[in-house]
């Protein structure tokens, strides 16, 4: 059998004229004339290379071949109207695969929205990708992934960008620590002070460099980590100070973390919904980002209320 001379029309006047039990009323309902339906059985009989029915008998009657083609023709029209029907749902959102990248920091945002789009849309498959800035940088210049959360995002010309909520940034300590107990703190007198850093190009540090520079500040001990859970690992066992986002110092956390009251302190930035202009986005897509979006606009700063 030549496969590549079958057609769905082929298959279409088939399944027809087995339903209709007769050619003159499949060609009625077809709107075809007999001769024509007739000529397309004996095309797809000659396609098969068995005929397919038995018209030795009064009542139409399908051969073995026949019965194992209409078998394949029922399962055939089963999948189509299936992928109708999932087609439908990833046009209109409520199905699909979407990729969505975030830096390190970003983790501690989306567990608890992504639990609850997963209730909302069960059959959408939501991938999450998570790495330092340099990785999920290359992640968008190569359109990796649907949607992106950066807290400084990528710039240029392909970049669409806008701020979901605020990023506030705070310097630690461990509960004991000396400064812990201050009222207010001037920077200068952190002075002798360790601070554990993030690597160059992390959001954060950007933002501390930024920061120590327009105040003409050096740091004069510091120490660099690659990433958050090693550096309030590190600040809890006194190893340093460092510098967090408001995000990452849940109540948990915060029993074992002291928030320093300095001047200049929080450090005000925002995290960034990204999305590559040259990257369509799906429905699917398109729902989860107005579901972070109206999640994240009601958040406020735990540490300012």
């Amino acid at each position: 059998m030549d496969q590549r001379h079958l057609s769905f029309r082929l298959l279409q006047v088939f399944r027809q004229v087995v339903q209709s039990g007769s050619v003159t009323a499949a060609a009625r309902i077809l709107h075809l004339t007999q001769p024509t339906v007739s000529l397309q059985l004996k095309k797809l009989g000659d396609i098969i290379g068995e005929p397919l029915f038995d018209y030795q008998q009064q009542k139409l009657q399908l051969t073995a071949a026949g019965e194992l083609l209409y078998q394949t023709v029922q399962d055939i029209d089963e999948r189509i109207s299936e992928f109708t029907q999932q087609l439908s749902q990833q046009r209109s959102g409520s199905s699909g695969s979407i990729s969505l990248a975030v830096v390190n920091t970003a983790q501690y945002l989306l567990p608890q929205i992504l639990a609850a789009f997963d209730q909302a849309y069960p059959a959408v498959q939501v991938t999450l990708h998570i790495g330092n800035r340099a990785r999920i940088l290359e992640r968008f210049e190569q359109q990796q992934d649907h949607l992106y959360l950066f807290s400084h995002p990528p710039r240029g010309d392909k970049v669409h960008a806008h701020s979901v909520v605020a990023n506030p940034l705070y310097i630690v300590a461990p509960k004991d620590h000396w400064a812990a107990k201050a009222v207010a703190l001037n920077f200068n007198q952190l002075g002798k002070e360790r601070f554990l850093l993030r690597e160059p190009g992390s959001a954060t540090r950007m933002t501390f460099d930024a920061w120590l520079s327009s105040q003409a500040i050096e740091l004069r001990h510091s120490m660099q980590m690659e990433t958050n859970e090693a550096i309030r690992l590190s600040v809890v066992a006194g190893l340093g100070l460092a510098v967090l986002s408001a995000h990452t110092l849940s109540p948990y956390l915060r029993q074992q973390l002291a928030v320093l009251n300095v001047a200049g302190f929080p450090l005000r930035s925002h995290w960034y919904l990204v999305q590559h202009s040259n990257k369509r986005l799906p429905q699917a897509a398109l729902k989860l980002q107005h579901f972070i979006e109206q999640h994240l606009r009601g958040w406020q700063d735990p540490l300012q209320q």
